[in-house]
């Protein structure tokens, strides 16, 4: 089983845009992306330099639609 690293928020949505998501907009301590094909956006927490939390960090790849393996290839 492949261990999750540390990251922050940045490094989270700069993974998702090379998996071809696209920030829509940011309001507030939120980022909301969404990419073509996909009903729903996902939501990330942009907190200052802090990393996200794991569970927060699986349940966004969840929604993305990739596995762990995949999510560490795009950092």
């Amino acid at each position: 089983m492949t261990r999750l690293p540390a990251v922050t928020d940045k490094q989270v949505i700069n993974a998702l845009v090379k998996d071809g998501w696209v920030i829509k907009s940011h309001r507030g301590s939120h980022t909301k992306l969404i990419k073509q094909g996909n009903r729903h956006p996902l939501i990330v927490p942009v907190h200052g330099k802090s990393t996200i939390p794991k569970g927060t960090l699986l349940n966004i790849i969840r929604d993305a639609g990739i596995s762990k393996e995949e999510f560490i290839k795009l950092l």
